[in-house]
């Protein structure tokens, strides 16, 4: 069964983080600058305080449209972050992912941030194992009754 570690040596172990003091206009600017969908929020040690996504600064936006300069992140993040550990297998974080409706999970290292997944990283991984799994199948059944 593939592991997060598989998808992190497939897909690279950057973390893109900012302080929980920065502006959300702060935060716009990484997401929109690297094209991405969220950022990991990390203290001074850099072990994880929280995450703030695109849905969340929209729905800031959207409820109250206030001077994003002066917003922080850390007043509007997620607190309450789940994380996997390398050696988590993909059907298991898969179905803490879907359970909880998480889109992202970081990973984490002897207390340090190593890695982040998506959803989609996962079912990418799965779907990629689940077809090695058919072909070696395959080949076993016509190398046998062939």
């Amino acid at each position: 069964m593939p592991t997060i570690s598989d998808v992190l040596k497939e897909k690279g172990a950057e973390v893109i983080t900012i302080s929980p003091g920065h502006t959300i206009k702060d935060a716009i600017s990484e997401l929109v600058d690297r094209r991405i969908g969220s950022l990991l929020v990390t203290d001074e040690g850099g072990d994880v305080a929280g995450i703030i996504t695109e849905r969340d600064i929209l729905r800031l936006v959207h409820g109250s449209p206030a001077d994003l300069d002066r917003m922080r992140v850390g007043d509007h993040m997620t607190c309450e972050v789940i994380c996997g550990v390398p050696e988590d297998d993909l059907d298991y974080v898969m179905n803490v992912m879907t359970g909880k409706r998480l889109r992202r999970m970081p990973v984490v290292e002897d207390g340090k941030v190593v890695g982040l997944v998506s959803i989609g990283d996962v079912v990418k991984a799965l779907k990629s194992a689940t077809e090695y799994e058919v072909r070696q199948l395959q080949s076993y059944i016509t190398s046998a009754y062939g």
